[in-house]
């Protein structure tokens, strides 16, 4: 407990002090508010590309365009909150936060979701970190800063099942646009409660921006993403290898220009170092899995197997569940055996689970083919995460304890944007071949097309109604393009496969920590 002394010089040295709870339920919410969305969108993304007219090919820029501009500027979101500060940061984030959700929900064409999607993104890498700041210095305290970190990890870890069953629900009981206008009043909400509440504070000393290095870092990694998604047209294509290529070179040029800079972005003696940089790459490969590999599952669950939105959020919640069983297990482990054969293990049995994944069909059981894939990715993925999570500030400097810490979520958000354009590329390649390899059902003999022109997806009774002929050919058509998708899903998930099982590898040859080199206490991490 702290001392009446403690409490004085504590109260004296922090702005926040008397109000730090209070702080605690706005940071909470916030935090909560962000990871929904990493989540909330995938199960209402069926019904709104149906609204918008959305392509299968484009449909994944709504998850892309969010984790990419998320991811690339978060680091630089970071460092504005510190020096620009960090209550200003926060209002400003959570404002912009909300007007592009509404712009989202309000969103008319495709293309007008994405933009709002990349704004969300924008605002969000300066609203996490400025949040995660203020809870820092709010609780300078050893042991409340324990609890504070302990319900925002809490928040982080669950939010994401929160976001699965809210999508749901508000996509089958009220409008897939809900699922982004709901961030509107929690907005207004947390910035009404944070100016009277929450003190300014800022860092001082050295406040330069690394512009250049968050402008090449930004457009590199844009570049790249919008490269692989134009791979769907074909990998020898002149514009998709100019995309790769130039986001190579402009991520090159970033690493030029951050080795030269005296206030870098990015301190490259950061990321360069054996364990820290595996634990880099895997928390992409992660991420890449994660957002990019099972957004097909929300596709399977209401196109083919006919779920509901509230079903398949409730569908997807093993793999919540998995992570979280695991996540508590690894933390109790890694002090007793160290990270690395958590780390090695993990990969294995997320890429079993994905294994299974690959054998779903159009009829297929959940109980028997989906859900025990998506628990065991689950558990993998939660046994892999938190030991990473660790690895990654070992041996980082206290000045430079934030940028790693944030690394490893910016690391985890990229991976998901590259992720999701490698498999969407991916998912219409195994399509298109199975469409090309299976002839499709032919027309019965006698029956103009027009006729059959309405007919795509009847309702049960409307079928029961129709001729024999025309009955079975509009079955086996439906049947014929649900193996096409399913086709291009089980792909996804192969790849996803292989590219997490690479993490065992890379952990086994290059992580060489033991646990007497982890970090002590609690680290905070950026969640998004």
């Amino acid at each position: 407990m702290t001392s009446p002394s403690n409490a004085t010089d504590l109260a004296h040295a922090n702005p926040n002090y008397e109000r730090r709870w209070l702080v605690l339920c706005i940071v909470a919410i916030t935090q909560l508010t962000i990871v929904l969305d990493a989540t909330i969108v995938n199960i209402a993304l069926p019904q709104a590309q149906e609204d918008l007219g959305i392509s299968d090919g484009s449909r994944a820029w709504v998850i892309t365009a969010y984790a990419l501009s998320f991811g690339a500027l978060l680091l630089l979101g970071g460092r504005i909150a510190d020096y620009w500060g960090r209550k200003r940061s926060f209002l400003v984030g959570m404002a912009g936060f909300a007007i592009a959700s509404a712009i989202g929900g309000l969103a008319q064409e495709g293309y007008q979701l994405f933009i709002a999607r990349a704004g969300q993104g924008v605002f969000a890498a300066l609203l996490a970190p400025a949040a995660l700041a203020i809870l820092t210095t709010t609780f300078t305290d050893e042991k409340e800063r324990a609890k504070a970190f302990g319900v925002f990890g809490a928040i982080a870890g669950g939010g994401a099942a929160v976001g699965l069953l809210l999508g749901g629900v508000l996509t089958e009981y009220a409008n897939w646009r809900w699922c982004l206008l709901v961030n509107v009043p929690v907005a207004i909400f947390a910035a009404a409660a944070a100016i009277p509440l929450v003190k300014e504070s800022k860092a001082e000393g050295n406040t330069k921006y690394d512009v250049p290095g968050a402008v090449l870092v930004a457009l590199g990694l844009g570049s790249l993403v919008y490269g692989f998604t134009k791979a769907e047209d074909g990998w020898s294509n002149v514009s998709t290898l100019s995309f790769i290529a130039l986001g190579i070179v402009l991520l090159a040029a970033f690493v030029v220009v951050e080795a030269k800079s005296d206030h870098p972005l990015l301190p490259l003696g950061v990321l360069l170092d054996r364990d820290r940089g595996s634990a880099y790459l895997g928390s992409a490969i992660i991420g890449a899995a994660l957002l990019g590999g099972t957004l097909y599952l929300t596709f399977y669950f209401q196109i083919v197997l006919g779920f509901s939105p509230v079903v398949a959020g409730v569908a997807s919640l093993p793999m919540t569940a998995g992570i979280m069983i695991t996540a508590g297990a690894a933390s109790a482990l890694m002090p007793r055996v160290g990270p690395k054969p958590l780390m090695a293990a993990g990969p294995v049995v997320s890429a079993v689970g994905l294994v299974l994944l690959t054998q779903i069909g159009v009829d297929t059981s959940y109980w028997t083919h989906v859900l025990p894939g998506v628990l065991l990715l689950g558990l993998g993925l939660g046994l892999l995460m938190v030991p990473m999570q660790n690895v990654a500030l070992i041996g980082v400097a206290d000045h430079d304890a934030g940028a790693a810490s944030a690394l490893v979520n910016a690391a985890l958000q990229i991976g998901g944007a590259l992720g999701t354009a490698v498999f969407t590329t991916i998912y219409t390649s195994a399509k298109s071949s199975y469409m090309s390899s299976n002839a499709a059902p032919v027309p019965p003999a006698g029956v103009p097309p027009e006729a059959l022109a309405s007919q795509t997806l009847p309702s049960d009774e409307a079928l029961a109604a129709l001729p024999e002929p025309i009955r079975n050919f509009i079955n086996s058509t439906i049947d014929y393009m649900f193996s096409a998708e399913v086709s291009g899903y089980a792909h996804a998930f192969a790849a996803a496969a292989v590219m997490v099982i690479i993490i065992t590898p890379i952990v086994l040859f290059l992580v060489r920590a033991k646990k007497d080199d982890l970090p002590a206490g609690d680290t905070p991490v950026h969640m998004g």
